[in-house]
């Protein structure tokens, strides 16, 4: 299992995706249960994700205004999510969630619209190694509050939103998408794990070994992404992304 886990995490930190939803289907696969297997998969995803995080960050793939900024939204959204997710129904949520997942895979396919830069008050302007790109606030910080609740309804991670969104909504560069997307999925996948920690709920005879996969996996992903063509990542990305889509989809109407 260690193997697959691996082979996993090297695909899904080529594309900031984070993979928890495939690691948590390979695990209920094996037969293992969703009680054990959450606090498995947190712990798997916070490990490959800061081994791939650190990488991004020497190289400067990750552009910590941003990643801040997403963070707060992020974390105030999802929690908001965690805990009203039980007034809804959890097939519907899963459904919608992998319909604009995969309507955004699709959209990123596409070819880029050269954007002029705009002079307005709520363009914050920012720049990473030179390249510069305008975050629209009026279209991200809902869009980021819608993405994050049903994320944190749905339980995963958010780099299945993040990149699509720094893509399609603020013209930030492939390679920059993924290092931030990544070092997000890291800190949630932290959050996450030390609640399961504090319950006492994670089952380490088999989370180290699948992490030292995952860890492995991460740590040729990320070297594979520094080396890769941003349209590469990207077509990676969003086949990834339709796989995961489908996948969710056909978990909703199987159960």
């Amino acid at each position: 299992m260690a193997g697959i886990i691996m082979v996993i995490a090297f695909f899904m930190t080529m594309t900031g995706r984070g993979g928890g939803n495939f690691y948590m289907l390979t695990l209920v696969l094996m037969g293992v249960s969703m009680k054990v297997g959450a606090p498995v998969s947190q712990f798997v995803l916070m490990c490959s994700s800061l081994m791939a995080a650190v990488l991004f960050s020497r190289r400067k793939m990750n552009h910590w205004k941003l990643t801040i900024f997403l963070g707060i939204l992020i974390f105030i959204s999802a929690m908001a999510g965690g805990y009203y997710g039980g007034y809804f129904n959890e097939d519907i949520l899963k459904v919608v969630f992998a319909v604009v997942m995969f309507v955004a895979a699709c959209f990123m396919l596409r070819k880029p619209k050269e954007r002029k830069p705009v002079d307005k008050p709520w363009m914050l302007n920012l720049t990473s190694e030179g390249e510069t790109f305008q975050v629209n606030l009026f279209i991200t910080i809902p869009t980021v509050f819608v993405a994050g609740f049903l994320s944190g309804m749905v339980g995963v991670s958010g780099g299945s939103f993040m990149v699509p969104l720094m893509i399609l909504t603020m013209s930030v560069p492939m390679h920059i998408a993924v290092g931030t997307s990544t070092t997000l999925v890291a800190i949630s996948a932290l959050a996450g794990f030390l609640g399961h920690l504090g319950a006492g709920a994670v089952d380490f005879s088999l989370a180290l070994p699948l992490a030292a996969g995952g860890i492995i996996g991460g740590f040729f992903g990320a070297k594979m992404a520094l080396k890769s063509k941003p349209k590469n990542l990207k077509y990676l990305f969003a086949g990834t992304q339709i796989v995961a889509s489908v996948i969710m989809i056909i978990n909703v109407f199987t159960h």
